[in-house]
């Protein structure tokens, strides 16, 4: 099963959205959190850089192992998240942009042999590496969402409050 049109689109462009989203805000204001409880936009950004690399490595694995089982990924676990916190936004977007790359030279670059091979998810089962590839672009999309509506009501705070 070949990688559809819709996964290769979103691949390509889905996280371009991010700077579209921010809208131009400073760093400091994407880092503040409008939920004390929940992670900022620029968390949100930074979590979306640091999976990458984790995805990649999970691509690494389904081509070289037969069904290999992944752990759910928790940012809060990750020994390099904190490290992804520390950079620049612009830093930050600059690697989504190189990581992505390598996401997709991974993917178009298998045949169907490979694609076909499946791996492990301990919540939602066995996934084709398309679906695997599906499964991170739904999760970015997630993260996408949050980004927008934390923008979104930290705008619309600012507003009220009568600051530009």
């Amino acid at each position: 099963m070949p990688l559809s049109a819709s996964v290769l689109a979103r691949l390509q462009h889905q996280h371009q959205t991010i700077t579209d989203i921010i809208g131009g805000l400073p760093e400091k204001d994407l880092r503040l959190r409008v939920n004390p409880d929940k992670w900022s936009a620029f968390e949100n950004i930074a979590h979306l850089a640091a999976y990458q690399p984790v995805f990649i490595s999970r691509l690494h694995r389904l081509k070289a192992e037969e069904t290999p089982t992944f752990d759910r990924y928790m940012a809060e676990q990750d020994p390099l998240f904190p490290t992804y916190l520390e950079r620049s936004l612009d830093q930050l977007l600059t690697d989504i942009e190189q990581q992505r790359s390598r996401i997709l030279a991974e993917l178009t670059g298998m045949n169907e042999t490979t694609l076909a091979k499946k791996g492990l998810h301990p919540k939602y089962g066995l996934f084709t590496i398309p679906q695997w590839a599906e499964f991170f672009l739904l999760h970015e999309a997630y993260h996408l969402y949050t980004i927008f509506i934390l923008v979104s009501d930290w705008r619309r705070g600012r507003a009220e409050s009568g600051k530009p």
